[in-house]
C-alpha cells in the first residue's frame, strides 16, 4: 500500500463526512470506498469513527439509498477482505444505538461467513473493549429477531464441535471474591485479595508449557446493569484502576438484586448464555461464600460437567470442614487464601505448577503490603497463607489426578 496515497484518501474521506452529508458528499464517500485496494480499505476503515460513517449516509424516501449501499460494499460484497479487527470494529458500530432489522441481518452476515478459529477470534475481538457493548449485548439484547439470534447461536455450535479452542474462560464474581466489599471483614475494605491477580492470569494462561490466548477473564456480577450501560462501564473501570486490564462484564438486574437464589439465578441465566457463544470453551469459575455463589456454581457444574472445569469458592463466612469436604466432591473447591485456591487448581489440571509458584509468589508480596488496623488480624491472615504455602510447596511437579 502506498501510504502517501492512502492518507490522501483518508483526508478525503474525513472532509466529505465533515459537518451535513448531503447526497453528492455520500455518494462521493461510496466511490472513495469502492474504489480502495483491500489494503486501503482496513486502512481507511480504521481511521474513521464509524458510528459516524454509517450515520452519515441515508436511506431517502424519494432518491437514493446510500446507506443500504455502505452497507452492502462493507458487510457483503467486500466484508471477506476486512481483517478481523476492523470487522469486529465495524460489529461494534451496527450495535451501537437503535440496532434495526437491516444492521441486524448484515450482524448475522458478518459472523455467519467466519467459520473456525477466525469466528472465534471475532467474538472475543467483540469482548475486548472494556465497555458493555460486549458480545452477549449484542446476540441477547440488541439482536431483537428470534430467528435470526438462533441461527448465531446454531451457527456457533456447529464450529464448536469442528474446533474447540481446547482453553478455558475464567468467569469471577466481584465483591469479596475479587477484593473486599461486602461480607469479610477479615482484610480492609477495598483491599484487592492477596494473588487473585495472578491467579486470574494463571488461570488464563492454562497448565501448558505454551501459555494459552490472554483475555480470557469475564466478571458474573450481581451488580445491576441500567440502560446505558453506566454502572456496568463504572464497575470495569474500577476493576482496570485494581491490575484487571480490559474484561468482559456479565451483570445482573435490579430485580435479582436481593436474596442469594435470586442472584445465583440471574448469574446462571448469564451463563447458560454466555455458554452459547462461546461452546468451543471450557469454564471455571471464581466465587464466594457469601452472596449465592456456591449455589451458582453447583448449578454450572450440574448443567456441564464436562464444560465447566472446577468452581473455586473463596470462604467469607467461616464454612465448616465437613461441608468443605462434601462440596470438594462435587468440584467445588473452597478456600482461604489465593495461594490454597492455586493448589486445587493444580491438581485438578487448569493450571500449571509454575503458575502455583507464581501465584504464591504474588500472595506473599501483596499480603506484606496490606495496611492491616491490628497486629493481630494481620497475624491470623498470615497464619492461613504460611499453612497455603507449605501444601504449595510440597506439590509435585505434575498434577495427581
Amino acid at each position: 500500500m502506498d501510504l502517501s496515497i492512502a492518507t490522501t484518501k483518508l483526508q478525503a474521506l474525513r472532509r466529505d463526512m465533515t459537518g451535513h452529508t448531503d447526497r453528492e458528499d455520500e455518494r462521493r464517500i461510496l466511490d472513495l470506498l469502492e474504489g480502495a485496494t483491500s489494503e486501503e480499505l482496513n486502512f481507511l476503515l480504521s481511521n474513521v469513527d464509524l458510528v459516524r460513517l454509517l450515520s452519515d449516509l441515508d436511506d431517502r424516501l424519494v432518491g437514493p439509498a446510500h446507506h443500504t449501499a455502505l452497507l452492502d460494499l462493507l458487510c457483503t460484497r467486500r466484508a471477506a477482505e476486512l481483517s478481523l479487527p476492523v470487522r469486529a470494529s465495524l460489529a461494534t458500530a451496527l450495535q451501537k444505538g437503535a440496532t434495526r432489522s437491516q444492521a441486524e441481518r448484515r450482524l448475522r452476515d458478518l459472523f455467519l461467513a467466519l467459520k473456525g478459529r477466525e469466528l472465534t477470534g471475532f467474538k472475543n475481538l467483540l469482548e475486548a473493549g472494556g465497555e458493555y457493548h460486549d458480545l452477549h449485548k449484542l446476540v441477547f439484547d440488541d439482536v431483537d429477531d428470534v430467528a435470526l439470534r438462533a441461527e448465531l447461536l446454531a451457527h456457533f455450535q456447529r464450529e464448536a464441535q469442528a474446533f474447540p479452542s481446547g482453553e478455558n474462560k475464567v468467569l469471577s464474581d466481584i465483591d469479596d471474591t475479587f477484593f473486599v466489599n461486602w461480607v469479610d471483614k477479615r482484610y480492609p475494605s477495598k483491599t484487592v485479595y492477596p494473588g487473585v491477580l495472578a491467579f486470574y492470569q494463571e488461570l488464563d494462561r492454562g497448565p501448558g508449557i505454551i501459555p494459552g490466548r490472554a483475555g480470557d477473564l469475564v466478571f458474573v456480577s450481581a451488580r445491576p446493569q441500567d440502560p446505558l450501560g453506566l454502572i456496568e462501564n463504572a464497575t470495569l473501570d474500577s476493576l482496570s484502576k485494581r491490575g484487571v486490564p480490559l474484561a468482559v462484564m456479565l451483570s445482573g438486574s435490579f430485580f435479582y438484586l436481593l436474596g442469594n437464589t435470586r442472584i445465583a439465578q440471574k448469574k446462571f441465566e448469564n451463563f447458560e448464555q454466555y455458554a452459547r457463544l462461546f461452546p468451543e470453551y471450557g469454564f471455571v469459575f471464581v466465587g464466594d461464600s457469601g452472596q449465592g455463589d456456591v449455589e451458582f456454581g453447583a448449578r454450572m457444574r450440574e448443567a456441564l460437567p464436562h464444560a465447566v472445569r472446577a468452581v473455586f469458592i473463596h470462604d467469607v463466612v467461616a464454612t465448616p470442614q465437613e461441608q468443605r469436604d462434601a462440596w470438594r466432591a462435587k468440584h467445588v473447591f473452597f478456600f482461604d487464601t489465593y495461594v490454597g485456591a492455586a493448589v486445587d487448581a493444580f491438581h485438578e489440571g487448569v493450571i500449571s505448577r509454575d503458575g502455583v509458584d507464581r501465584i504464591a509468589a504474588a500472595a506473599t508480596e501483596s499480603l506484606a503490603a496490606i495496611a492491616f488496623p491490628s497486629p493481630a488480624q494481620r497475624q491470623t491472615r498470615e497464619a492461613e497463607l504460611t499453612r497455603d504455602l507449605a501444601l504449595a510447596s510440597a506439590l509435585p511437579r505434575v498434577p495427581v489426578r
